[in-house]
């Protein structure tokens, strides 16, 4: 949000400012993005273990994170929403000031990207309305974030698919693959996470010199082309 510092240098009084933005925004949604927001600081116990069994929360100690200054008087001023049916997160103050998620179980990712958008523009008018402040977005680099590898549309567009195929011909050989579709695969614990079983998080890997709707479609497609590998590479390996 213009204004307000990034999260290496944003000063408490700014972070606790950000929170109280969305904190207020948050109650003017209404339908499917309705829902409740919950602090980080002075949370109570059965929330916080309801967040970590749903894997919403985030939490301090990332050392890239801790190096940058992110997270400097924690937690005051960080915080989470979510929905009623929890297809649509905010994360506030982590790495940047705001992480907005829409998800869902299944496929369809057409579903989740509008969800999305319309989440974003009420974000949008509510922070416009109530302090008179847009989204930081440059003509050149597009949306600002802490991280410059994020810089463009800063969406990252995401699915869990099982790929047993491509697991027992070799790891290294899919990333490989990945990279030729413009894609980038992860453990479904995250970013630093590992790989667990043969169950991947596969995203676009690109974020600048793009639009939202292509990136979507790089990553439908290229998934669909791994899908269709993955049973061919099942069938050489006798799975």
């Amino acid at each position: 949000i213009d204004g307000f510092g990034l999260s290496p240098g944003i000063t408490k009084e700014q972070r606790v400012g950000v929170e109280k933005l969305m904190a207020n925004a948050v109650q003017t949604f209404s339908g499917e993005l309705a829902g409740k927001y919950y602090p980080l600081a002075g949370m109570q116990e059965s929330i916080r273990q309801q967040l970590v069994d749903d894997h919403f929360l985030f939490v301090s100690g990332d050392r890239n994170l801790t190096v940058a200054g992110m997270e400097r008087d924690w937690p005051e001023g960080r915080g989470i929403f979510h929905n009623e049916k929890k297809t649509f997160l905010i994360w506030v103050n982590e790495e940047d000031q705001l992480r907005i998620i829409s998800m869902q179980m299944g496929g369809d990712v057409r579903g989740v990207f509008e969800r999305l958008a319309k989440g974003i523009k009420a974000v949008g008018d509510s922070v416009k309305q109530e302090s008179g402040k847009d989204f930081c977005l440059d003509a050149k680099y597009g949306y600002i974030h802490s991280c410059p590898t994020n810089l463009g549309t800063g969406m990252r567009a995401s699915v869990h698919v099982d790929l047993p195929g491509w697991t027992q011909h070799g790891v290294a050989k899919l990333q490989a693959r990945c990279e030729e579709l413009h894609l980038q695969p992860r453990g479904t614990r995250g970013e630093s996470g590992g790989q667990t079983g043969c169950t991947y998080d596969i995203s676009n890997k690109h974020r600048l010199g793009y639009s939202e709707v292509q990136l979507v479609q790089v990553m439908i497609d290229a998934v669909n082309t791994l899908y269709k590998e993955d049973l061919e590479w099942q069938k050489k390996h006798g799975m």
